[in-house]
């Protein structure tokens, strides 16, 4: 047996007996296992994910958005019946002559882009170095679809129409990523947007817009759907972050594009032959949450405000809520600490008082300080500003507990 193996036994058998974590990477998974359970056992939470839920949750899920329809009718074979009907109604929704399911919102994006390379004869796509192709994909844009990326800002906001002018080399597609979530959920104007695909335009590029978030993002620009997608040449979407569907994506566009797109799915392996329990949530989240999203954001601003003066009062050093206003129903918060001993503070407010204010990990972004993400769902709107700026007080509390001498 190899020295890794044999220590990866040690771990797995400690962890078991109930030992202490000795190495980085079982105190990450501890402090992980142990996150996940004070928010699925906390009696409030700004938002309850689904797919932290158990499988018996989800499973009922599945079955109860099944109800609309006739489960007696024949199951979905490679992307006929209800997955066919989720691609046609999210085409009309997004005002677009089609729409291809995929499994993953990174096939659905490296086949658009590979599918607009080949149309423009431009490897070339120019992007922010924060979207998510070049942060969360693995270098797939280069490893698997031979694309080049170009970065039009180094700025961790949205670029401008002058910045994609200036670009130094031609480029066949601009990606939007709205919003920019590495950036904290940021949006442009619906003026600045406008702005930015017309100096892409004016560059004979093509404009797909990575829409992970795009649903939400619809108060912001005080726009419908199908206005905002009819900007860009194709528009990705997901099911799972916005709509709590089990997973999947769609890429929408001209019907030419989405043929050849489809075609393209099946070489990458995203010809799945049944996909029937993600379709049916997915519809389910066009029906439920979609409606909702309005509400969550505008709740989230309440949130941010009462979280920024929560702060104020409790008299941190320096603290910072980005955006000041959120752009949609998901945000940033800065602290000035360490993320072990903020996620440590966080974890055992949940454990403690039942209550998950921050939910979602700490991340490191220079010496004594990290951010947090905050989503705010429906669970959320059971929070009044002063629910809030009291749970900041305890964790408060808590943080100056755990960096007391």
């Amino acid at each position: 047996m190899s020295d890794t193996a044999e220590q990866g036994e040690d771990q797995t058998e400690r962890r078991d007996q109930g030992a202490e974590p000795t190495t980085e990477e079982e105190r990450t998974l501890e402090r992980r296992k142990r996150r996940v359970a004070a928010n699925r056992n906390a009696e409030r939470a700004l938002a309850r994910l689904g797919f932290q839920s158990t499988l018996r949750e989800r499973l009922a899920f599945v079955q109860e958005a099944a109800e609309p329809y006739d489960l007696d009718e024949t199951s979905d074979m490679y992307g006929g019946g209800v997955v066919e009907l989720l691609e046609k109604r999210v085409a009309e929704l997004l005002g677009k002559e089609a729409a291809a399911f995929f499994p993953t919102g990174t096939m659905a994006q490296q086949v658009a882009l590979r599918c607009w390379a080949g149309r423009t004869g431009n490897p070339t796509v120019a992007l922010h170095p924060l979207a998510h192709p070049e942060v969360h994909e693995r270098g797939a844009f280069s490893q698997v679809s031979g694309l080049r990326p170009v970065h039009v800002t180094s700025e961790p906001r949205q670029p401008t129409a002058d910045e994609v002018r200036d670009v130094p080399e031609p480029f066949g597609t601009l990606m939007l990523e709205l919003p920019l979530r590495d950036a904290g959920f940021v949006l442009p104007s619906w003026e600045e947007l406008s702005a930015v695909v017309e100096a892409a335009r004016e560059r004979d590029a093509v404009v797909h817009f990575d829409g992970a978030r795009l649903w939400e993002s619809a108060t912001h620009f005080g726009r419908p759907l199908d206005e905002i997608a009819d900007l860009a040449d194709s528009v990705y979407v997901s099911f799972y972050k916005s709509l709590e569907a089990l997973g999947g994506a769609a890429l929408v566009g001209p019907k030419t594009l989405i043929d050849e797109a489809k075609t393209w799915r099946h070489r990458y392996g995203g010809m799945v032959l049944q996909q029937f329990p993600t379709a049916l949530t997915a519809l389910a989240g066009l029906d439920r949450e979609l409606p909702r999203l309005p509400a969550y954001v505008a709740h989230a601003r309440v949130v941010a405000e009462a979280l920024r003066e929560g702060f104020a009062t409790a008299g941190l050093p320096w603290t910072r809520v980005h955006p000041g206003q959120p752009h949609t129903n998901e945000f940033q918060v800065w602290l000035p600490y360490d993320p072990d001993t903020l996620a440590e503070a966080a974890i055992r407010q949940a454990e403690e008082t039942k209550t998950a204010l921050f939910a979602n990990p700490w991340i490191t972004k220079g010496p004594g300080l990290a951010f947090t993400e905050v989503y705010v769902r429906a669970a959320g709107l059971e929070w009044t500003a002063d629910d809030v700026k009291a749970a900041v007080a305890d964790f408060v509390i808590r943080l100056k507990e755990e960096t007391a001498p």
